[in-house]
């Protein structure tokens, strides 16, 4: 009969600790799901407030990282050099990240208050990339090359665009009086235009800021934009002066993967602050 009493109690005391091991992991899950509820919160907050995090890993996997070699540097690019391999300049990536976020606050800013932009990068990797982002953002682009006077001669530049506008709205009219030899002459003038100008269509007054892409590459923009008192950003490389650049991105400009990057998180920004404002 003993024996029989000393099972009844191991029996309760087993259910009994049983359930308290199941209310235990109820209460581990509910804690559990409770943060999970927090975090997610957080981070709809943040979307809400138009924040686009930049991390370490994906600008390293973009290889924004790489920089010229040794013997190109110049040398007040020093401050973002982190070290050297093989030969190469390796970016900080730590000042490559805040100074990306620093240009994304202030094209953000830019856009917000109804400001224009205008993307520039005529090298082959920065073409697709820098349609792309004028595209989706509302903004305006030069892929092919820099025209000069473009900024400092806009009253001539301002015409040639309006009669680009012209001349595609009168070849677009299917009923049209105008004779073969005439139309082929209007055609023969807008593919002219559309070669210097395209990507400018719709712009009526000079923009607030150029987004450069190779800052060495594109000094005759830098320069009319400086002349014009024109905000610049651009993706600079350890071959060229920082001095000429509000905001600087020292980064890699020559891999197109480096370039993609940074311009999506540029472009998610400004639409994720225009979402913000409707």
């Amino acid at each position: 009969m003993a024996i029989k009493k000393k099972d009844k109690t191991t029996a309760t005391n087993d259910k009994t600790k049983s359930e308290s091991k199941r209310t235990a992991s109820r209460g581990l899950v509910k804690k559990r799901t409770l943060k999970v509820k927090k975090e997610s919160s957080r981070k709809t907050s943040r979307k809400k407030k138009g924040r686009v995090d930049v991390l370490l890993e994906e600008l390293l996997k973009a290889g924004c990282h790489f920089g010229h070699l040794v013997s190109k540097v110049n040398p007040r690019m020093q401050e973002y050099i982190f070290t050297a391999r093989d030969g190469v300049h390796i970016f900080d990536l730590f000042k490559t990240k805040s100074q990306l976020e620093e240009a994304m606050n202030y094209l953000v800013k830019v856009t917000s208050s109804g400001g224009k932009i205008i993307f520039v990068g005529t090298k082959r990797q920065a073409i697709k990339a820098v349609k792309k982002a004028a595209q989706e953002t509302g903004m305006f682009y030069v892929s092919t090359r820099w025209v000069g006077g473009l900024l400092t001669n806009w009253k001539e530049v301002k015409k040639n665009l309006e009669r680009l506008e012209e001349l595609k709205k009168k070849l677009s009219q299917k009923n049209t009086s105008l004779t073969k030899y005439e139309l082929s002459v209007l055609r023969r003038e807008r593919s002219r235009l559309e070669s210097l100008y395209d990507g400018l269509g719709g712009l009526e007054e000079l923009p607030d800021c150029l987004f450069i892409v190779d800052t060495k590459r594109e000094q005759t923009a830098i320069r009319e934009a400086k002349r014009m008192g024109i905000g610049l950003v651009g993706i600079t490389d350890t071959n060229a002066d920082p001095r000429e650049i509000d905001y600087v991105i020292p980064a890699n400009d020559d891999a197109q993967a480096s370039v993609d990057y940074i311009l999506g998180k540029v472009t998610e920004a400004i639409k994720q602050a225009k979402n913000d404002q409707e």
